[in-house]
C-alpha cells in the first residue's frame, strides 16, 4: 500500500524541526549534504546531531551562520522587559526566521538596532533571486519546484502583511540564508523519501508576542495568519506562551499537505522526531510518521433473528416435506424438523423455521396452511454473524460461487456453494469430495 507522511504538530512546526524529523525518518543525509553544498550561498554550514527534549531523544538540524539573529534568545524574542542579553561567544542556533522580508526602499540599520558591528554589507534578495539560487543547485527538479512553491507562499503572505506587491518584498541577507537552507533541505528530504501524500490535521500555536524585524507582534504573526487563512489550515491556539508556528513552518504545511484527516485505520511504519531550538513550557518537538492505511479488524456483526417453533403430532412426512420446500422458497433462512415424543407418549415432530422479523407473517401463514398445527411459538433472538460475500471463482473444472466469510482478525474462510459443486460433479464425472477438494485448492 502507498505510504503517507503524518506530521503531528502539537508543538508547532518550523523549518529546522521539519528537516530534523525527516532525517530521523530516514532521509539520506549524504544526499542532503550534496544538495546544500551546491547552493550558491556563502557563510553557512549545517550540523546534524542528537539532542534530548523533555527526556525524548530527537534529531537536531542546525544551520550555523557567521552572524547570529538571536532566534534562541528567549528574553529578546518575547520582549521581556525589553532586555537583550546576548553575546557572541557561541555559534548561531536558529529555529524560526523572524521578519526577514523587507520593502527594498525601507531605511533599516540592523547593526545599530542590535548593537552589532558586522563587517559585511547587507544584501537584499528578491523572490526572483531566491528562485535563481535554487535553480543553480544540484537539487532534483521536483525538489526545486517544491522549494519555490514554499517561498512563493511566504512571499504572498508577507506581501499581504506589508501591503506591498510581491515583487517589492525582499529578503534580508542573514534571515534569508537560514530559511533558504531550511526550505531547500525540507524539499530535498521529502523528494528523497518519495513522499507524495501528507496528512496534517492541525497546527498548534502559542499565545503572547514575539519580536520581529518590524517590532513586537502578536502571535500568530501576520505572515502565519495569512498563510493559515489563504490555505485553510486548521489552527489551534493553546494557552502556552510562545511562538510555535513560524512562517516557514506554515508555508511547508501549506505546500505539502494533501489531507487534514487521518485514515480511520492505519499502522505506523516508521517515526522520526525533530527538535526545535527554543525552550518553551511545551517541548519543541515535531513528530513525523510514515503511515500505511490498513483494513479494519472486523468485529462480529450482530442482528436480530426470529425462530418459529411448533410441535406437530398429526401431520404426515410428505406434508412436512412440502412445507419445508414452500418455506425455503418464501425466504426462510433455514428450516428443519426432528422427531419428538409429546404428551400421552405420542410421536411427533418439532418444526423450526429461522427467518428475519419482516418474514414472520408470511411464513406463519404457510405453516398454518400446510400443517395441522394450531399454534406457533415466536422467539426473537440476537445472533452474532461473520461478514460474508459471494464470489464467482473460475477453476479448471468451471465456475463456482463461493461464500467467503471474514474472521475478526481479517483472515478469510471460503465455502463453495453446494449446487455449483454438484453441477461440476455431473459435468466432470468426478465425485463430490474430489471436486470439492479441487475447487478449494484453486481458490
Amino acid at each position: 500500500m502507498k505510504q503517507k507522511l503524518y506530521l503531528e504538530c502539537y508543538s508547532g512546526i518550523s523549518g529546522d524541526m521539519t528537516v530534523a524529523a525527516l532525517l530521523d525518518l530516514g532521509a539520506d543525509q549524504q544526499v542532503l549534504d550534496q544538495a546544500l553544498e551546491s547552493l550558491p550561498l556563502a557563510d553557512f554550514e549545517t550540523r546534524v546531531s542528537r539532542v534530548q527534549k523533555a527526556g525524548i531523544d530527537a534529531c537536531d538540524f542546525n544551520v550555523i551562520l557567521e552572524h547570529d539573529n538571536h532566534d534562541h534568545d528567549m528574553e529578546y524574542l518575547h520582549g521581556e522587559e525589553g532586555q537583550h542579553k546576548h553575546g557572541h561567544d557561541h555559534e548561531h542556533h536558529h529555529s524560526h526566521f523572524l521578519g526577514w522580508f523587507h520593502h527594498h526602499h525601507h531605511d533599516h540599520d540592523h547593526n545599530q538596532q542590535h548593537g552589532h558591528k558586522h563587517a559585511h554589507g547587507h544584501e537584499h534578495r528578491s523572490l526572483a533571486d531566491i528562485v535563481e539560487i535554487l535553480s543553480g543547485s544540484s537539487m532534483s527538479e521536483r525538489a526545486k519546484a517544491l522549494a519555490v512553491k514554499m517561498f512563493e507562499i511566504i512571499a504572498d503572505a508577507e506581501s499581504k502583511a506589508h501591503g506591498l506587491p510581491k515583487e517589492e518584498v525582499h529578503f534580508h541577507e542573514v534571515g534569508a540564508v537560514d530559511s533558504i537552507v531550511d526550505i531547500a533541505a525540507v524539499a530535498v528530504c521529502l523528494d528523497n523519501l518519495g513522499i507524495e501524500e501528507v496528512v496534517v490535521p492541525v497546527l498548534y500555536e502559542g499565545t503572547g508576542t514575539v519580536r520581529c524585524q518590524h517590532g513586537i507582534l502578536p502571535i500568530p504573526v501576520p505572515a502565519v495568519a495569512n498563510i493559515v487563512d489563504a490555505h485553510q489550515l486548521n489552527l489551534h491556539l493553546t494557552n502556552t506562551k510562545g511562538e510555535f508556528v513560524t512562517p516557514t513552518g506554515a508555508a511547508i504545511v501549506a505546500a505539502i499537505r494533501t489531507s487534514d484527516t487521518l485514515p480511520e485505520h492505519f499502522k505506523i511504519v516508521k517515526t522520526g522526531i525533530g527538535a526545535g531550538k527554543r525552550n518553551y513550557e511545551r517541548p519543541s518537538l515535531l513528530r513525523a510518521m510514515l503511515i500505511e492505511e490498513t483494513q479494519p479488524v472486523l468485529q462480529h456483526d450482530k442482528d436480530e433473528i426470529v425462530k418459529l417453533e411448533s410441535n406437530i403430532d398429526d401431520c404426515t412426512g410428505e406434508a412436512l416435506g412440502y412445507t419445508m420446500d414452500r418455506l425455503l422458497q418464501a425466504g426462510a433462512r433455514d428450516v428443519h424438523y426432528f422427531p419428538v415424543f409429546m404428551k400421552k407418549n405420542r410421536p411427533g415432530y418439532q418444526l423450526n423455521v429461522i427467518c428475519k422479523k419482516e418474514q414472520v407473517e408470511t411464513l406463519q401463514r404457510i405453516i398454518f396452511e400446510e400443517t395441522t398445527t394450531i399454534g406457533i411459538r415466536v422467539l426473537r433472538m440476537e445472533r452474532t454473524i461473520l461478514a460474508r460475500t459471494i464470489r464467482t471463482v473460475k477453476t479448471a473444472l468451471g465456475e463456482v460461487k463461493v461464500k467467503v466469510c471474514t474472521l475478526p482478525d481479517g483472515t478469510e474462510r471460503a465455502y463453495p456453494e453446494y449446487e455449483d459443486i454438484v453441477a461440476l460433479c455431473k459435468t466432470s464425472g468426478k465425485s463430490y469430495q474430489e471436486v470439492y477438494r479441487k475447487v478449494l485448492a484453486e481458490l
